[in-house]
């Protein structure tokens, strides 16, 4: 967006640059919600009652406060189908145009080549269901896990949910040990879609530790989650902070909020190798109220070398 007197025109722009001004404004606003931070006490009944509030969660959104993520295909097209004759939902444009792409066929070779992919916080399969809709590939295997049963047990219950070709398991990616069905070194993409921030950052290498432990030589994470500044963390209250950008929302649930540092970090110190990683700005606006709201985003992608290195 270059002419400002045109921003109410469309419902959102991309990348978006902010100058000096809207970062200082944006750390002062950090400063002043994170001066209060939660007790102990607090911090630790959170922790315990983990579960039950993303089981709650899910159980009072249950599926319909979710739509299917058709923007996967387009900022991380690996997960697009191998082989597939049919238009493909892309992205939707700032004046509400979906746009579709047409699958090329590809060699018949690439139809039988096995593929695993893993995600991470599945919930209820938003991520996974596309996947699974354009996709005709015979040897295809989704795995999908999610801390909160609740989330799972939605899964189970949709018609789109394939056993041959999907298999989704309740998992706590932050245990010392992982219970999964499959073996190390045997998964070729691991998804996680505003997943990590959920999870106390003192517990966040080791989940990027166990990822890299399951990920097949060559294979790919590829994350998508909160920016620093995120409206999201703007519109916290003070003594709704937990750590430093680590915050509880209303309903329990937690929230981190990333700089591409903070990625490059974990990933690589787990051995991966970086093959994106960039911030989304976006500014959406409610045209009607002449509000304007700015997003941020993190998007990265790692992949495990094929070499020791």
């Amino acid at each position: 967006m270059r002419d400002p007197s045109q921003v109410f025109s469309f419902n959102s722009w991309d990348n978006v640059e902010w100058d000096e001004e809207q970062e200082h404004a944006a750390l002062e606003g950090v400063k002043k919600n994170s001066s209060v931070k939660m007790s102990e006490e607090a911090v630790a009944r959170l922790e315990e009652e983990a579960d039950q509030n993303w089981d709650r969660f899910y159980g009072v959104h249950q599926n319909r406060f979710f739509k299917d993520r058709h923007w996967l295909f387009t900022e991380f097209p690996e997960l697009a189908p191998y082989k597939r004759s049919t238009n493909v939902p892309e992205r939707v444009l700032p004046d509400g145009e979906t746009v579709s792409r047409t699958e090329v066929s590809s060699p018949a070779e690439d139809k039988q080549q096995r593929r695993t992919i893993f995600e991470i916080g599945s919930g209820v399969g938003n991520t996974v269901f596309p996947i699974l809709k354009y996709s005709d590939e015979e040897n295809l295997m989704v795995y999908a896990s999610d801390f909160s049963r609740q989330a799972i047990d939605i899964m189970f219950q949709s018609p789109e949910y394939d056993t041959k070709r999907c298999q989704a398991f309740v998992l706590d990616a932050t245990a010392d040990r992982w219970d999964v069905p499959f073996e190390e070194n045997s998964i070729d993409i691991v998804v996680l879609i505003f997943v990590l921030s959920a999870i106390d950052p003192e517990r966040m290498q080791h989940v990027v530790n166990q990822i890299t432990r399951y990920l097949k030589p060559g294979g790919m994470v590829m994350l998508r989650d909160y920016g620093r500044y995120d409206l999201a963390q703007l519109r916290f209250k003070p003594g709704k902070c937990l750590k430093e950008n680590f915050y509880v929302r209303g309903d329990g649930t937690l929230v981190y909020f990333f700089t591409q540092e903070d990625l490059r970090t974990l990933f690589t110190k787990a051995g991966l190798i970086e093959e994106q990683n960039i911030v989304d700005r976006r500014l959406q606006v409610n045209r009607g109220k002449l509000i304007k709201m700015y997003r941020v985003w993190v998007q990265v992608k790692f992949r495990k070398p094929k070499d020791p290195q």
